[in-house]
């Protein structure tokens, strides 16, 4: 995607800023310090360095995406059922597919700026009409802070706020630092690696890198961080850029306020002014209210779509424009965590909607005892970016507080800082409000979150087997499904093939051959020794790495595949028979789902099932210790009693590998 100022994406709608009629407090001589106060980072190598030599996505060989495509049908499919689909698959093999390989190479020539993947993959996004909150939005939140006083919800959500802006302004001044894959860190995360790729041009900076086996990955998507909103139109959404917004969108009790957070210049406001702006609004005693507009960005798109239309048309316009434009929405909620995991889940993946925009880039949610954690729109990116902001951030609000437990707000009047954005309503839209909130209460209700975490199994455990630790969490997964249901189903792993240029994700396929031998031995009343199954993890764990770096390396079929169809779509004739082959449609109709963030801050993530019969499983391991959260809406699926299996299987699996290394 290009990066683009003051546009709709999709659309290129110009839209005018308008300022809100604020005043600001005298800007301070600026010192050293004060400069450094500005950016979290100073990088020697530009920020987009790297991308104009970036690879390009390649498009696989027919033949290679149908072998991959059979070998992940295999250990579903009866004897009889693969052998028909075998039969297709090689027909369009000789046949359509050589067509719709070409039609596809030639697009891809036509479009050297971009991958094949990037704009086929916006729009699939865009144009689905379900809620966003479950269906795509993901929780991620962070570990508490652990340092005396500094905990509290007033204090960590301004410190995050300053680093958020600190890591934006990095950004938009090319001052962050490279996304860079470092094969040996100690080779090549050096001083050498950033002088040999810094001088030399941007066209030529990856083949540069590439020597010291560094691999730079695509950027494409950090601009979007900030400043960004999914708005909702009938049949298909559009993504909106504001890169000279200056304010700050904070919400409570339904209410919406802004604030700028930058000065005319650019600058970051002083931490004192800014405490004093949080502080204004957590002290305001304004009621919840009774119609919480935030609801909406919960419902049906088109819903959704039409209700916002409304809201236009009564004279909300300026209101939502500001929402829209806001550097990020920052939630302050009024409840407490307590250490309790299950309603923590519950609160940062959907809570009750009232207090939420969900159409925002990202969503900063803070509790009244300090527990933070992001809630995102999936449609302008990945993991990837969220998860560098999300360390960055993290570590520098930790590390490098601008505010203290004995900091006291500034005198600025913050009275004259923040303003309070109000609807007009009429009763046409506060039927919209009621029945969103009917709904979603009824969508939430019908969601179950279930979770364990283990103690003294992790990473440690797995690498003196030498196997993939995530190997062993995916077959922990289908070992669990076998276990409880006696069979195997279309399992999704997401992979990132960030290191192409605009690469979004890949499938990776973690039910093999390998996994469905493991699983039947294990279930078996006949278990074969503990040496045989130690060795079943090994070739599991082996053919696991091995997709893992075809997926990565953008040979995967599933996006291959994608492509082709839309080929044979954009002609307008009838399908090929493989698109229309129930095996087909039963191995993209993925009943586990997975996913994992893994980092230090990270205390908890989670993400909806993709399917309402499915599961979906996020999971994290450390060194020592596991987590799995499963999402699922009963009565399709029991997610408790598939925690209860994927006990089971953890302790076999580890017991297995413990026995087998003493």
């Amino acid at each position: 995607m290009k990066i683009l100022s003051c546009k709709m994406l999709n659309g290129h709608r110009n839209f005018k800023y308008v300022k809100p009629a604020v005043t600001f407090c005298q800007r301070r001589n600026r010192t050293s310090e004060d400069l450094e106060y500005q950016y979290l980072q100073r990088s020697k190598i530009p920020t987009y360095h790297f991308q104009p030599s970036l690879p390009r996505l390649p498009i696989p060989e027919l033949g290679k995406t149908c072998e991959r495509y059979l070998a992940a049908q295999r250990p579903l499919l009866s004897a009889q059922d693969f052998s028909r689909t075998e039969a297709i698959v090689n027909a369009f093999r000789k046949g359509e597919g050589q067509s719709l390989q070409k039609q596809l190479k030639d697009w891809d020539k036509k479009n050297k700026h971009t991958c094949y993947i990037s704009e086929p993959w916006f729009d699939k996004y865009l144009r689905d009409r379900v809620p966003l909150p479950i269906n795509y939005n993901p929780l991620v939140v962070f570990a508490l802070e652990k340092k005396p006083g500094y905990g509290t919800q007033l204090i960590r959500a301004t410190n995050m706020l300053i680093s958020s802006l600190r890591f934006m302004k990095s950004i938009r001044a090319c001052l962050l630092e490279p996304e860079v894959f470092h094969l040996n860190p100690k080779k090549s995360d050096t001083e050498l690696f950033r002088t040999v790729t810094r001088l030399l041009p941007s066209s030529l900076a990856w083949y540069g890198a590439f020597p010291f086996k560094a691999f730079p990955l695509d950027m494409s998507q950090y601009g979007s961080l900030f400043s960004s909103t999914r708005i909702p139109k009938i049949g298909k959404d559009i993504l909106y850029r504001n890169e000279t917004a200056k304010h700050m969108v904070v919400m409570r009790r339904g209410h919406f306020y802004i604030f700028d957070v930058l000065d005319k210049n650019g600058n970051i406001l002083h931490p004192t002014d800014l405490l004093a702006c949080m502080k204004y609004i957590l002290d305001d005693t304004t009621p919840p209210a009774e119609y919480p507009i935030g609801i909406l960005t919960a419902e049906n798109r088109d819903t959704w779509a039409k209700a916002r239309e409304h809201l236009e048309t009564i004279g909300n316009s300026d209101v939502l424009n500001m929402i829209d434009s806001g550097i990020f929405t920052l939630c302050f909620d009024d409840c407490e965590i307590a250490d309790n995991l299950q309603f923590l889940l519950e609160h940062f993946l959907h809570s009750d909607g009232r207090n939420r925009w969900f159409d925002k880039s990202f969503s900063m949610l803070t509790t009244k005892d300090g527990y933070v954690g992001l809630n995102f729109e999936h449609s302008w990116g990945d993991g990837v970016a969220i998860l560098r902001y999300f360390k960055d951030m993290y570590k520098d609000s930790s590390e490098k507080p601008r505010i203290h437990p004995d900091t006291k707000p500034s005198d600025c009047r913050p009275e004259t800082l923040v303003r309070k954005l109000e609807f007009k309503l009429d009763e046409k839209a506060k039927h919209f409000v009621k029945e969103g909130i009917k709904h979603y209460e009824d969508f939430c209700n019908s969601l179950n979150i279930s979770y364990m975490e283990v103690e003294n199994y992790g990473r440690k455990i797995c690498k003196k087997l030498e196997v993939s630790p995530d190997s062993v969490m995916q077959l922990a997964f289908q070992v669990a499904f076998h276990k409880q249901e006696g069979r195997l189903v279309s399992t999704y792993e997401s992979c990132s093939t960030a290191a192409f240029k605009h690469g979004r994700t890949e499938t990776l396929r973690p039910c093999t051959l390998a996994t469905k031998a493991f699983c039947e031995a294990l279930n078996s009343n006949n278990r074969p020794s503990t040496s045989e199954l130690a060795a079943m993890i090994k070739k599991c764990s082996e053919v696991h790495v091995k997709l893992t770096k075809e997926a990565a390396m953008g040979q995967g079929f599933d996006r291959h595949l994608f492509g082709l169809r839309l080929m044979a779509e954009r002609a307008g004739e009838k399908l090929p028979a493989l698109f229309q082959d129930p095996a087909f449609a039963a191995l993209n109709h993925y009943i586990i789902s997975t996913s994992t963030l893994v980092a230090p801050a990270v205390r908890a993530g989670g993400f909806g099932p993709v399917v309402k019969d499915g599961f979906g499983v996020a999971y994290t391991v450390w060194d020592e210790r596991l987590g799995s959260v499963v999402t699922s809406y009963p009565p399709a699926r029991d997610g408790p009693g598939y925690i209860d299996c994927l006990r089971y299987a953890y302790d076999n699996i580890f017991q297995i590998m413990e026995t087998a290394k003493s």
